[in-house]
Formats: structure tokens, C-alpha cells, sequence
């Protein structure tokens, strides 16, 4: 076949499992011939099969809404191979109800209105069917055509490789990279998946000559003629389709090369009798793949004569049995036969297709139908029926979770509206009714820039008809929360105008949308209002019983000016309504803000707990991998301030995996960069930082807090860490004039003891914005809040560092920011405050002092790999001539410096000896790259010697370093 390494890197990926294969090639180049040869090497190995193989396809009418159809595919033959009760066997409780919207075998919905937390736990539900699966045998999964996938098949794709972490589970997925022009949809979703160390791709090339000649060789049955195999390759220009179009089985070429694909795939349709080629083009309007029944439906014909005129073309190969129907072998002859059709013909085949389902609706499988009707009404350009149809298929994606593809067809209906006089009547819905449906759509499908043109637009008629005002709340609610999303201005004003519009008197809507006002207002720097709107919501909601906005306003209110100091007894209180309330949504929006708030208070542990607890009810819902996400960052946090690095690490990794959310994306990336900072991997943490600014140039500063503090936390710690002092200050610089955000002082004060950091490092020369820095830092500080022990450890870091750039070393107040520090539990600053402790001890000259503290820092360091630190620690106890133990250096003091060499320039001589160039010795030592060459020269000039290697030959003649032994 021509694929021998393909072939390897696909063994190679199934032994390497989990992971995800993604095999891209133009039409025609093998993708389907190669999975097919996969395919037989997994199933049979010396009798034995190596793992099980589940196969579906994306259908090109997937573009037109068909929701999920390769995994319904591969559900259905799941269901023949192990039977209902086998897959209940593998799923939680032995539930298959969350499967029903994919196949109907599997009862009925568990609602009649899907919600976002329904789809994911579908999401869960096939990743975890796929997993027990591969954890009774290796598992292979193919999507294939994966270009004409609809939205939500991408999406539980995207899912599925991102949280496969431990079964022996393969996911194979191909494409054509010929449809991917600049706006497919499957481009950013292959550039992203591409980034993650369990993906390879493979991208198929054209065959070499020798590989066209083992392709030959294959078809015909026999080793090919030399002049043979020159002559396809020469005209094939090594594409298998091509090739294999050209060969006829008596080993000479069918035609001359046609000027176009079109005429060569279609030379063997032509070679087939007429009722046969009659037939291929009434086949070609059902898809790539058509039921048998169907099939003879449309044409007309009985099963026996329509077995007897396909079976040319299945002997011709233009045809392939599959299952209880027939496909296509290549997907590209369906399409020139369907292009080939007159207009006429076109039209009429199509309202055969939709005349036949209408007539008999088993002839596809359930859940197919309307959106199969919508297509071929359309296509027969029949308005009528194809609105209608649209309407129908538009709620079958609904109720199957499959938002995008809803928002298409009723997007069409749309579009069809004008059209058809009496559209109203046929699908029992207005225009406005239609718009606010589509609009819904695009909010659950995340489309948000549709979804407010498709809200604005409803708002527009509801507003010229004089339509009821809960109606205009409902849909300004809407709209304000798609703002959001988006960070667009007016989101704000949309939602207190949806509380304007409403009634005074209290309704379930008026509670609601107070609560909604309330937590998005919240993130402006107007709280008065969100905590008005919260304490109306909750009066109305305990007035009429509601107790999801009770347990909203609660939550909200307790946000609103949290007092890390202060008593809990609000929170609580939201608590008993979350409980009460059973709202998996709200319980998990007060996971994320009881750890939020026990983590600003200093009580780490605590809130590791309660963030694992959170993601444990999240995992009991069905959206651990979803929803729970969130809860990532909220015990990363406190495991980042415990210093327990690694087990934070791997919990961002694996919530970055999930394709977060932009509104929460920043703060993983953060907290991955300040721990890269702190182990000394500065270029992974700008890219973390670069990562956290690209998402923040698309969000309004004022967004929130967390996000746009914590960015430039980040970018100031990675300046000062490159000794960039000015540019740190420069990072400073936008926190002072800042103020009145929410939670300002628990992320305005790790800011200020930075900017501290960055005046002491430049003495006099510190400026913002051409002003002296440490006066405004000092100023901003002054008005900082102090709310609860660990905003007090920073207020006692920052006031010593404040004094360190004032030229003031004050041991004491170092000592006591220590002492704050480990009380928290928080290693990495404890170490660096016992380290600027030890500094301002030697500058008293107290030595017992100085090694104790540096002592204890060196042991903080080194358990932490804060490797940075530790060379610093190093540096300054070699300076000092401190050992390691407590007390004075136990060691002699040397003669003095070797050939006149400073202690920098010895260290930078012993590098050199290593062969380490300018910038590998700037890097370890933590100067520029130009320092470091400076230091080289001077070291070249006092040994007297012209280059590199004679000063790297004279300290080894010397013994001036210990030889290193393997």
C-alpha cells in the first residue's frame, strides 16, 4: 500500500495509549484504505485480536445539523455487539437514560428540556463508557470525514482526547486538509488538539513511484510492468485514487488522464450498464452512505432488481456493501455524480428523498428524519416544507443537547421566513418566537456574537409590537450575559434595564433577574448596587419560595465585599439554601466560593479540601470534567501557597486540558507561571504570561480583579526575576491608579510588596511614569485594606521590603513577616522573608543570626526546587563565607582570590572550563548575556591568555576547580 510508516506510527500510538491519532491527506490520498489496513492489523493478530475497533463517520449532511452521527454510529453497533444491558454494565449505576438523546434504544431523555449540565454529563457518560471499555481490552476509535463533522460532534471529540488520561484508549480521526479553507470549522480545533503531547498527527503525501508501483501491484494482483508504473505515476502524480481509477484489471490503463477529477471519477461510472449508472445518481442525493431501503424507495425499484443492478457497480468497485446498505468508495465519486445532475434532475431527486421519508419515516434511523426532510426540502427548494422541517429537526437537536446544530436549522427557518406567507401558522411559531429560540441556541452553544444579534433582533420587534415587558426582560437578561461573555460593553446596562422593564411587585422573574444583576454587577466597582439587587432578589425569592435565586442572592452577597477577617455566618446561611435548593449549579458555584474565601484567608488546607470535596459532587453530577474545572483553580491555589508544587501542577495541566473557559483561563495561567518562575523556568512562564496577556487584550481590564491583578503580578515576578527592574515597575504601575475593584486588597497587595522589591533593586532610579516609584507605591498600600492573617503577612512583607528600598535592613521586621508567613503553612515566601532576614542580619554583623536564617531557607528552597532561590542562597553564603550548618563557617577562609579573579569571575571561569557558552553562563549565574562576556574578557586579560579554551586549559593545569566524575 505504500503506507508501511503510517501503519508504524498507528502501532505505535496504539501501544502508547491513551492518545489521539489525527491522519489529514487530500481526497483521494488513502485515509479511509489506510485506517481500513489498521483496522485489520488490530482485529487480527495471529488469530488474536489487539484491541477492539468501533468505527463511525461524519455524514456530509453534518454541516446541516445532523447532531452526533458518528457516535450514534458507533453506539448503534455497540448495541449489537454486547446488547443494551452489556453497556449498562459499564456505566454509573448502570443508567443508559443520559444515552437516549444519542440513540433511542436507550429509553427516554431524562428531561424534556435539556440544559448545559445535561449535555455534559452526556459528554461523561460516552467517555466513560469508552473507558471501561478499553480498560476490558484496548480500545480504537475512528471518526472519519471528521471535515464534514457538525458542531457537537467536535465538541465531545475535543472532550474525549482532552480527558482521556489512563485507559488504553485510541482515537483516530480523519480528514481532508483540500476542504479546510481558512474558515473551517475543524481548523482551530486540529491547531488546538495539536498542542497536546497525547496527539500525533500524521499529514498522508502523495506516493513515491515505488510506493504507486506496490499500489499497482495490490489492484492487479501481480508485479506491474516497469513502463506501467511510469506511465500511472507520471499521470496520477501519485495519488491512490487516481491510481487506482486508471488501472483496469486486465493491467493496462482505463483512459487517458481526464482533464478534470470530476471525468476521471466518473470513467468508471460510465463504464457501468445504463439502469446501473441510473440508479448511482439517484444514490448519490442520499449522502456518502445510503440503506438499502431507502435507496429502492426512491428509485422505484424491488429489492430484487435493485440488487441486481447495483451488483455491477459493487463489482466495479464504485459501490462497497456496508451493513444494510451501500457507500460510496470514495466520497468524491457521490459528489461528481450529484454535480453532474441537470437542475431539474437535481430538484426532482431530491423531492423523491423527502416524498419517500414523509411516506415511510423507518427508512432512516430515529432521530434523523427531520433533519434528512429539512435537507432535502431545501435542496428541492421547497420552502414551505423545508421550514418546516427545519422547525422539527431544530428541536430534535435541542433535546439531543446539540445546540450548534440547533441554532443552524433555526437559523434556516430564518432565512426561509419570508418565503412562505404563512410560516407562523405551519410551525406554530412567530417570528419574535423564532428569534428568541435562536438566540437561546447560540447562548447554550457558546455563539454569543450571533447570539446578541439574534437577541437585539428579537428585542427590536417585541419593543415595535408592544410585546409583554417580561418578555423584553428576558431577552435583555439574555443579551447581558452574551455581552459578558464577549467582555462588551453594555452588559451592565441590559441587565438593570431587564429589572427596570419588570413589574414592582414580586414574581419568580423579578427574584431571578435581580440575582443575575446582582453577581454580574458585582464584578464593576459599583457594589452598593449588586448588594441592593441581592437583598431584593432574596427577599422576593424567600417571600415566593424560590429558594435557587435565595441561594444566588446569598452567594452574591457574601461576595460582594468579602471580610477575610469577618464571620461566616452569610455564607452559611447560602450554604443551608444551596443544599436546600439541590441545584447542581449552585452547589457548585458555592464550592468555588467557600475555597475561594478560605483560601484568601490564609487557611490552605481547609480550602484544598473543600475544593476537592467540590470537584468529588461535581464527578457525583456527571460534570467532574466539565463544570468542575472550575474548582481546578480553586485547589490549585492553595497547593501552589502550601508549596506543594507538583500536585498543583498536575491539577492546572489537567483543567488547562479542558479547553477552559476564557473568563477562567487566565488564572490557570498564571498560577502555572508564577511556579515556573519560582523553580527558575523562566521561558515556560512568559509563555504562560504571554498566553494570559493575549487573553487579556480581548477582555475590559475591569472584568475582574483576579484576572487582570494577577497578569500583572506575574509579568512584575518574571522583570524582577531577569533583573528587568524598570519594566517590573512598569507592570506596577497600572494597580496604583486602580482602585475600588472587588477584592482589590487581596491582589493589589502581592503587587505593591513587588514594586517594593523593584525600588529596592534600583534605589534612587525608580520611577513610574517619570515620577519617584516608592512614594506612590507607599501611597496606594497606605489605603489597601488589611482583611484577615495573609493580607497581614503581605502588609508586614511589604512594609520590610519598603524599608530595604529605603537603604533600612530591618532584621526584626523581616523576622516577624517570617513568622506571619509560617503560620499560613506558606513555604516559598517564609523562605524568601528568612532570606532577606539573613541578608539584614549580615549587614549587623550578627553571623549566628545570618546562618541560621539562611539555614532554614537554603532547606525551604531545596525541598521546594525553588532552584533560583537556592543559587541565591548559595551565592550569598559563599560571599559571606557562612556554611551550611548553624553558626559561623566551620571551613578556613582562603589565602585570597586564585590569579587575581573576583569570586563572580571564578564562577564564571569555572563555567567556562565546562564549555558553557556567554548565554548558557548568563542563565545559571542570573546576569545578562553581556555581563557575562564582560566578566570573560576580564578573566581573559588577567590569565594572560587569547581565548577561551587557554583559560579553560590553565584552570584545569591549575586544579582550580574539582573534576567532575560521571
Amino acid at each position: 500500500m505504500g503506507r508501511s510508516a503510517e501503519l508504524g506510527d498507528l502501532d505505535e500510538a496504539l501501544a502508547a495509549a491513551p492518545g489521539a491519532v489525527l491522519v489529514g491527506g487530500e481526497a483521494g490520498l488513502g485515509k479511509t484504505r489506510l485506517v481500513r489496513e489498521f483496522a485489520r492489523t488490530v482485529e487480527d493478530v495471529d488469530g488474536t485480536p489487539r484491541a477492539r475497533l468501533l468505527v463511525g463517520g461524519c455524514l456530509e449532511l453534518g454541516s446541516d445539523g445532523l447532531p452526533f452521527a458518528p457516535f450514534t454510529t458507533v453506539l448503534r453497533g455497540l448495541v449489537r455487539d454486547i446488547g443494551i444491558d452489556g453497556i449498562a454494565e459499564l456505566l454509573p449505576r448502570g443508567d443508559t437514560r443520559g444515552l437516549a438523546r444519542l440513540l433511542p434504544e436507550f429509553g427516554e431523555p431524562e428531561s424534556d428540556t435539556p440544559s448545559g449540565e445535561e449535555r455534559a454529563r452526556l459528554f461523561e457518560l460516552v467517555l466513560t463508557l469508552l473507558e471501561r471499555l478499553a480498560e476490558r481490552q484496548p480500545l480504537v476509535l475512528v471518526i472519519e470525514d471528521a471535515h464534514w463533522a457538525d458542531r457537537s460532534t467536535r465538541d465531545l471529540l475535543a472532550f474525549l482526547v482532552r480527558n482521556t488520561f489512563s485507559a488504553p484508549l485510541l482515537i483516530v480521526v480523519t480528514y481532508r486538509v483540500d476542504e479546510l479553507h481558512r474558515t473551517h470549522p475543524l481548523r482551530p480545533l486540529l491547531a488546538e488538539l495539536d498542542r497536546s503531547d497525547k496527539v500525533r498527527r500524521i499529514e498522508l503525501t502523495r506516493l513515491s513511484r515505488a510506493e504507486v508501483a506496490e499500489q499497482a501491484a495490490r489492484i492487479l494482483g501481480t508485479e506491474p510492468q516497469p513502463r506501467l508504473v511510469d506511465r500511472i505515476h507520471a499521470r496520477s502524480e501519485g495519488n491512490p485514487l487516481f491510481v487506482e481509477a486508471l488501472l483496469d484489471s486486465d493491467g493496462t490503463l482505463a483512459s487517458e488522464l481526464p482533464e478534470s477529477l470530476r471525468d476521471l471519477l466518473l470513467a468508471g461510472v460510465q463504464r457501468l450498464p445504463e439502469e446501473t449508472q441510473d440508479v448511482l445518481r439517484d444514490a448519490s442525493g442520499g449522502g456518502t452512505r445510503i440503506e438499502h431501503a431507502l435507496l429502492a424507495a426512491v428509485s422505484g425499484l424491488d429489492d430484487t432488481t435493485l440488487t441486481r443492478v447495483l451488483r455491477p457497480a459493487v463489482a466495479a468497485n464504485v459501490l462497497v456493501v456496508d451493513g444494510d446498505g451501500y457507500a460510496f468508495r470514495h466520497a468524491l465519486i457521490r459528489e461528481a455524480l450529484h454535480d453532474d445532475l441537470l437542475p431539474g434532475e437535481h430538484t426532482r431527486l431530491h423531492t423523491r428523498y423527502a416524498q419517500a421519508l414523509e411516506d415511510d419515516p423507518g427508512l432512516v434511523p430515529p432521530g434523523r428524519l427531520w433533519v434528512e426532510l429539512s435537507h432535502h426540502w431545501n435542496a428541492a427548494h421547497d420552502a414551505t416544507w423545508a421550514l418546516v422541517s427545519s422547525s422539527r429537526a431544530a428541536g430534535d437537536a435541542h433535546k439531543a443537547l446539540a445546540y450548534a446544530e440547533s441554532l443552524a436549522m433555526l437559523s434556516r427557518v430564518l432565512e426561509l421566513w419570508e418565503r412562505v406567507p404563512d410560516a407562523a401558522q405551519r410551525i406554530g411559531a412567530d417570528h419574535t418566537d423564532v428569534l428568541e429560540q435562536a438566540a437561546a441556541a447560540a447562548d447554550l452553544a457558546g455563539e454569543y456574537e450571533i447570539g446578541i444579534k439574534l437577541a437585539t433582533a428579537a428585542l427590536r420587534e417585541v419593543e415595535e409590537s408592544g410585546g409583554p415587558s417580561t418578555r423584553r426582560a428576558a431577552l435583555l437578561e439574555l443579551r447581558g450575559r452574551m455581552r459578558h461573555q464577549m467582555a462588551r460593553p453594555g452588559f451592565v446596562e441590559d441587565l438593570r434595564e431587564a429589572v427596570r422593564c419588570l413589574p414592582a411587585e414580586p414574581s419568580v422573574i423579578r427574584a431571578r433577574t435581580l440575582a443575575t444583576l446582582a453577581q454580574y454587577v458585582r464584578l464593576t466597582t459599583d457594589t452598593q448596587e449588586a448588594r441592593s439587587a441581592a437583598v431584593e432578589s432574596m427577599e422576593i425569592a424567600r417571600a415566593l419560595g424560590d429558594v435557587i435565586a435565595e441561594a444566588d442572592a446569598l452567594i452574591t452577597l457574601f461576595c460582594v465585599d468579602i471580610d477575610y477577617d469577618g464571620d461566616e455566618e452569610m455564607l452559611a446561611a447560602a450554604e443551608e439554601a444551596a443544599l436546600r435548593s439541590g441545584s447542581h449549579r449552585v452547589l457548585l458555584r458555592l464550592a468555588v466560593i467557600k475555597s475561594h474565601f478560605l483560601e484568601g484567608c490564609g487557611r490552605h488546607e481547609e480550602a484544598v479540601e473543600v475544593a476537592r470535596r467540590g470537584m468529588e459532587r461535581a464527578e457525583d453530577f456527571g460534570v467532574a470534567r466539565t463544570q468542575g474545572t472550575f474548582l481546578g483553580i480553586n485547589l490549585a491555589e492553595p497547593l501552589v501557597s502550601l508549596g506543594r508544587w507538583d500536585e498543583a501542577f498536575a491539577v492546572l495541566g489537567q483543567a488547562l486540558e479542558q479547553d477552559p473557559a476564557i473568563t477562567i483561563r487566565t488564572s490557570l495561567l498564571v498560577l502555572l507561571g508564577e511556579v515556573a518562575a519560582a523553580r527558575g523556568d523562566l521561558p515556560a512562564a512568559q509563555a504562560w504570561l504571554d498566553a494570559s496577556d493575549e487573553i487579556m487584550d480581548l477582555k475590559m481590564e475591569w472584568l475582574k480583579t483576579q484576572d487582570y491583578f494577577a497578569t500583572l503580578r506575574l509579568k512584575a515576578r518574571l522583570r524582577i526575576a531577569a533583573r528587568r527592574y524598570e519594566e517590573a515597575l512598569e507592570a506596577v504601575g497600572p494597580v496604583i491608579p486602580t482602585t475600588g475593584l472587588p477584592d482589590d486588597s487581596r491582589y493589589a497587595w502581592p503587587i505593591m510588596v513587588l514594586g517594593a522589591t523593584a525600588c529596592a533593586a534600583l534605589g534612587d532610579q525608580a520611577t513610574i511614569d517619570g515620577t519617584p516609584a516608592l512614594p506612590q507605591i507607599e501611597a496606594r498600600a497606605a489605603d489597601l485594606k488589611v482583611l484577615g492573617p495573609a493580607q497581614e503577612a503581605h502588609r508586614l512583607t511589604f512594609l520590610a521590603e519598603a524599608a530595604r528600598a529605603r537603604g533600612v535592613h530591618d532584621l526584626a521586621a523581616w523576622d516577624t513577616a517570617a513568622a506571619a508567613w509560617e503560620r499560613l503553612g506558606e513555604r516559598y515566601p517564609l523562605a524568601t522573608a528568612l532570606t532577606r532576614a539573613g541578608e539584614a542580619a549580615i549587614l549587623d554583623g550578627d553571623r549566628d543570626a545570618a546562618a541560621d536564617r539562611l539555614r532554614r531557607a537554603a532547606d525551604l528552597a531545596d525541598r521546594l526546587g525553588a532552584k533560583p532561590l537556592s543559587a541565591h542562597l548559595d551565592d550569598l553564603r559563599r560571599r559571606a563565607r557562612l556554611g551550611r550548618a548553624a553558626g559561623p563557617a566551620t571551613e578556613p577562609a582562603p589565602a585570597g582570590p586564585p590569579l587575581g579573579l573576583t569570586p563572580r569571575e571564578l564562577e564564571v571561569l569555572r563555567l567556562v572550563a565546562d564549555g558553557q557558552s556567554n548565554r548558557e553562563i548568563a542563565e545559571v549565574l542570573f546576569i545578562s548575556a553581556k555581563t557575562a562576556s564582560v566578566h570573560v574578557s576580564n578573566i581573559l586579560t588577567k590569565l594572560e591568555v587569547a581565548s577561551r579554551g587557554e583559560a579553560a586549559a590553565t584552570a584545569h593545569r591549575l586544579a582550580l576547580f574539582p573534576i567532575r566524575r560521571a
